[in-house]
């Protein structure tokens, strides 16, 4: 069945028929019907959800839908690609695309010195702590996702770090003694493991 003949009832049931990569398509290419029943239908949930938590400038949710349709279709100078574009399917779109909001909406925060209406407040989550110390929110992805991008890491030992240390909750003295480091060595790894996980997310279009 063609991706036209999925697409043609004008009911939000009509997507789940659609693959991930069959939706992405559909956007890239301006499709107005699976645009509209992906972003404002199936997703508006999600976008009223993170619309509630900040104190954005829209005026409404579909002005905010507005504003990251925008953001996530407008291509990169330097690669000529647009966020959307960029994703690898290593995730599901909707925890992709709730990462790609959060981000966003933090970006822009920082940048107008405001703060969202609420924050996690359980300090003990480690992947909570991996989020904070590289600047976007992974909240969403589930754990097979999260295992998809940390496969993409070139560095064996360096995603073992990030392994132990954040989706096991080690201590980083625990941590160090699993990779046989001195604590300056391996703070020193940390550092470098968290900056190629983060270019694992650029690649993947989360950043």
């Amino acid at each position: 069945m063609s991706r036209q003949s999925k697409s043609s009832s004008n009911t939000p049931e009509s997507i789940s028929q659609l693959s991930d990569k069959e939706i992405v398509d559909a956007i890239i290419s301006r499709d107005a019907e699976v645009t509209k029943l992906y972003l404002y239908e199936k997703c508006y949930p999600l976008f009223k959800s993170v619309f509630d938590k900040y104190e954005t400038d829209c005026t409404d949710c579909i002005e905010f839908i507005n504003e990251i349709y925008v953001h996530i279709m407008m291509k990169s100078s330097r690669s000529g690609l647009s966020k959307l574009e960029g994703f690898g399917f290593n995730c599901k779109l909707t925890n992709w695309l709730k990462i790609v909001i959060e981000n966003y909406c933090h970006q822009v925060f920082k940048k107008k010195k405001r703060m969202p209406i609420y924050e996690k407040t359980d300090g003990s989550d480690s992947l909570s702590e991996l989020s904070d110390s590289i600047g976007i929110d992974l909240s969403s992805l589930e754990i097979g996702d999260l295992n998809k991008l940390l496969g993409m890491m070139t560095n064996e030992r360096y995603r073992q770090l990030i392994i132990y240390r954040y989706v096991e909750g080690r201590t980083n003295e625990e941590t160090a003694g699993l990779l046989s480091m001195n604590m300056n060595n391996y703070y020193n790894k940390h550092r470098l493991a968290k900056r190629q996980f983060r270019e694992v997310l650029k690649k993947e279009g989360l950043i």
